[in-house]
């Protein structure tokens, strides 16, 4: 909250309806709810109220329904005990983070799960390659060695018979002179 009243006003709102709910209300239906936080609006006019409760989804529902009743009897108490010339409206929302919360909380399980399955995997396997892929620089014993390998793979400097100049049809010399001898 940017307004630092406002910030104070929601911190004792907060603590004036949680004190009311631990005395308990005189409604069967409310169940074990906890107050997690105030928001309050700049102007102190509206007050929001997140809880959360304690049970299935039928208790959730019987709580705020016990809430909804006890909105105008927690908006007087809030009214004497605050000290305010205007008390603001509250409203009571039931606060998502619990669910959100474990939801998160089964994701980083199996995030968890899928990890120790790759560790186990990991653990017997090989490298496809070589174990330490990357280019070293030479030494002079790598070079000398290079050095003194045969070059039985260099191309000879004697050129072949086999391959004698050819002419643009690709006919060889003799060919040529057959060809002319032809015509």
């Amino acid at each position: 909250m940017s307004n630092p009243r406002a910030g104070k006003v929601a911190e004792r709102i907060h603590q004036i309806v949680a004190r009311r709910l631990d005395k308990g209300l005189r409604d069967p239906r409310l169940g074990f709810v906890t107050i997690t936080e105030v928001r309050v609006t700049g102007d102190l006019q509206n007050a929001s109220i997140f809880y959360t409760v304690y049970g299935d989804e039928a208790s959730q529902a019987d709580t705020a329904a016990a809430l909804k009743a006890a909105t105008g009897m927690l908006r007087s108490e809030v009214g004497k005990q605050l000290g305010t010339r205007l008390t603001p409206t509250l409203e009571f929302l039931h606060d998502e983070l619990p669910a959100s919360a474990d939801h998160m909380n089964e994701l980083l399980a199996e995030a968890k799960r899928r990890d120790d399955e790759a560790r186990a995997l990991a653990t017997g396997a090989a490298y496809a390659g070589e174990a330490d892929p990357y280019a070293k620089p030479r030494t002079e014993a790598d070079l000398e060695d290079e050095a003194g390998e045969s070059d039985d793979d260099d191309l000879d400097d004697e050129p072949d018979d086999d391959f004698d100049e050819e002419d643009e049809d690709g006919l060889d010399e003799e060919e040529l002179e057959d060809d002319e001898e032809r015509a």
